[in-house]
């Protein structure tokens, strides 16, 4: 790109890490989308942002979705030039915003597959059992497990807690999530009772002169990372017949769900979870509706 372009590009970079705390993650993401698309739209010479039009974003996705890209791939993608673009616009870098009347298809209001209370609950009592033989590791899983589901925090916003962010007199955790929000998650008893477990019992005998105050620590003593969370999750629910194979994310799915079905708000889950935008909570109310129909389905007979 020329240093005129890059320039912007970098500009708009800083002002998605500083001004709206996305994560790395979501940053590579952004950049690589544009990288993407200019890399489309230039050709032999590259073609100033001034000149950009509607035509050229709605070809790029045009192509994509004749490669084959799934839905939520282009939409994802088109979400990116439409921020990208409505920045640029704002701060001068181009008179107007092609990408206002962008459309993009809608992606698939679906989920992974959810465990079912009672999957939950064998999950945990698999867990439960294997601490009983005192391995700090295994009191650190159930600690870990009963804290996933009973607050559905993602993986990243649990293995970043540390130890001060349990509040035993509330029963909450202060969890930092997307764009460093602060929110408070209640939990419950048995969630409780596995926390002050491994923070009596396990945490301790892991524990390093140099391991930080990260809640949850691996066996070399330094904080847990996701990728042994993941892991955890999956290798736990092989020891439950016939429940799905999931991941923490799963988890998050499960709580959200069976916290709808038991009759929670549908604002109270979207502060539990930390959405940003009530749509995206809506998901869980037509999962609990589909797995409605099809118990209803099952086990009526006028079905």
């Amino acid at each position: 790109m020329s240093p005129r372009r890059q320039d912007t590009v970098d500009a708009f970079e800083r002002h998605l890490r500083a001004e709206r705390g996305r994560s790395p993650h979501t940053v590579r993401a952004y950049l690589g989308d544009l990288r993407d698309f200019f890399a489309h739209l230039d050709g032999d010479s590259e073609t100033p942002l001034g000149d950009v039009r509607l035509a050229d974003l709605r070809a790029w996705l045009g192509d994509l979705s004749g490669a084959g890209a799934a839905r939520a791939t282009i939409a994802r993608r088109s979400a990116s030039l439409r921020t990208f673009f409505a920045w640029a616009t704002r701060q001068g870098h181009v008179e107007s915003d092609p990408s206002l009347r962008l459309a993009a298809p809608k992606r698939h209001r679906t989920l992974p597959p959810v465990l079912g209370k009672a999957d939950a609950a064998g999950l945990l009592d698999v867990a439960a059992v294997a601490a009983d033989d005192d391995d700090p590791v295994h009191i650190r899983d159930l600690a870990i497990l009963e804290l996933l589901y009973a607050t559905g925090i993602r993986v990243s916003e649990l293995t970043g807690l540390d130890v001060d962010d349990v509040d035993f007199d509330k029963d909450v955790v202060r969890v930092i999530g997307k764009g460093d929000k602060e929110r408070r998650v209640p939990f419950g008893h048995p969630a409780r009772h596995a926390l002050e477990s491994w923070l009596v019992r396990g945490r301790p005998r892991l524990a390093i002169d140099q391991c930080g105050p990260g809640l949850f620590l691996g066996r070399r003593g330094r904080r847990i990372d996701p990728r042994q969370v993941r892991t955890l999750v999956h290798d736990m629910l092989i020891h439950v017949p016939d429940a799905p194979d999931l991941g923490p994310h799963g988890l998050r799915h499960s709580a959200a769900t069976h916290l709808l079905e038991g009759g929670a708000d549908l604002r109270m889950v979207q502060e539990l979870l930390g959405h940003a935008s009530l749509s995206t909570t809506q998901i869980y109310t037509h999962v609990s509706i589909e797995r409605l129909t099809a118990s209803y389905a099952q086990a009526h007979p006028r079905a």
